[in-house]
Formats: structure tokens, sequence, C-alpha cells
């Protein structure tokens, strides 16, 4: 039996794949236990507004695969896994996380209880509660600019800041799930270019549903990795203060 990989190799061995092996052996299964794993990552506010869509029938990944423009790392996989965020969900995990906390803080009263349970049940709503072309956002962003003048506040609470959050907390688990599939002995690729409303459709997700972005899953053909791994050097990307 094999030695498990270190996180370290497992970071070194995940590479971007173009194209699979449809021969090799996979098992659904897998995936299943790696978007389980991807579910515990970190997210903002732990409110898990995100929703993982597999798509393994045939049928389905020959049209996803066409709908990312024919790319050959959605044509030759294995399974298709589109992930999203879900903002309509707000309500519904706030109520879960202040249950959560009642239920961790029992019958205590002090100061750290209540200011848990108000940034779900008060500071939540405030922030997550938006209208179709953002005006309560922009009434924040005056609030929070105010504010500022005399203390540190937080700036980002426009309806564009909140969708942006969501596709971060998103882009974590995304991450996750590709470590997770490489550790299982798998290849992923995320991908980008696809054509979203034709996507949600397929899919049949609601409209508010919006794709953070697909991720194929496979075995890595010998060709499956156009180069040698390239970055910008560390010391212009890592900055000391």
């Amino acid at each position: 039996m094999s030695q498990p990989l270190s996180f370290e190799q497992i970071v070194d061995a995940r590479r971007s794949v173009r194209k699979y092996n449809s021969q090799a052996d996979f098992d659904h299964n897998d995936v299943e236990e790696a978007i389980k794993l991807a579910t515990l990552s970190p997210n903002s506010s732990n409110m898990q507004m995100w929703a993982f869509h597999r798509v393994i029938s045939e049928e389905k990944r020959t049209q996803l695969a066409e709908i990312c423009m024919g790319q050959n790392a959605a044509k030759t996989a294995n399974e298709l896994l589109v992930i999203t965020v879900t903002p309509d969900k707000w309500k519904q995990r706030a109520e879960m996380n202040a249950n959560v906390i009642r239920n961790a803080f029992g019958d205590r009263d002090d100061d750290t209880a209540k200011r848990a349970l108000k940034y779900y049940e008060k500071l939540i709503p405030i922030i997550y509660n938006n209208d179709k072309i953002g005006l309560r956002g922009l009434g924040r962003k005056l609030f929070s600019a105010w504010v500022g003048r005399n203390k540190p506040m937080v700036r980002e609470v426009t309806k564009e800041d909140v969708r942006v959050s969501l596709h971060k907390s998103a882009a974590l688990a995304a991450m996750t799930f590709m470590y997770a599939m490489k550790n299982k002995g798998y290849d992923t690729c995320p991908l980008e270019g696809f054509d979203s409303k034709r996507a949600k459709k397929l899919l049949g997700l609601d409209n508010s549903d919006q794709i953070c972005m697909i991720i194929s899953c496979g075995v890595s053909t010998p060709d499956g990795i156009y180069s040698e791994r390239h970055r910008v050097g560390a010391e212009e990307v890592i900055k000391t203060h």
C-alpha cells in the first residue's frame, strides 16, 4: 500500500488538467466524499451559502461541455461539478446559526453571548437584505463612510460586496475540493469559460443562484498538462510590512 501524500505533495501535484483519460478508473463516490470535505471549508460568517451540482450523466455532461465553449477539459471529464452561490438562502442560514449559538451558550446572558446572537439576528439581516438595484447597499455605504471618519469601519457593505464575499467563500470550497480530489488520485480543472445563462437553464437553477465555477474531474492523459508549472517570483508577490 502506497504512503499517503503529505499536504505539500498534494499542493505540488495538483495541476489544471486540460484532457482526461476516459479509459481510466473513476469512482463517482470519491467525488461525493471530496464534496463533503469541501463543505468543511471556511466561509463568511459560516453562512454556507453555496451548493454543489454534480453533472454525471453522459447526456448532460455533453451539453454542459458545449456550454463550456467545447473545452477539452470539459468534454473529456468523467464528471463536472458546478459550484454555485445562493444569495436567497440568507434568512435560513442566519436562523440556523442563531439557533446554534443559542444551544452553545445555553442560559448565558453575558456580553459575548448577546453579541453573537445580535450578529445573526440584527447585523446579518442588515447586510444581506438587498433590493434589486442595490439602494439599501448604497445607504449602508454612506453610513459606513460616515462612521469610518472617526474609527475603523467595514467598508464592503453594498449588494455587490456581498456577492463578492459569497463567491470568495465558494472559491475556498472549490480549492478544498480540488485538493481532496488530488489526494484521491484524480485530477481537476477549474473552468470559468462558460455561458452562465445556458448553464443555469440546463441545471434548473433559481434565478438568484450564481455560478462561481465549474470544475472538471478525471484522470489526466500524458498531454493533459501543457507545460511545466511556472509562477511569478515570490519576491514580487510576497510583501512584508
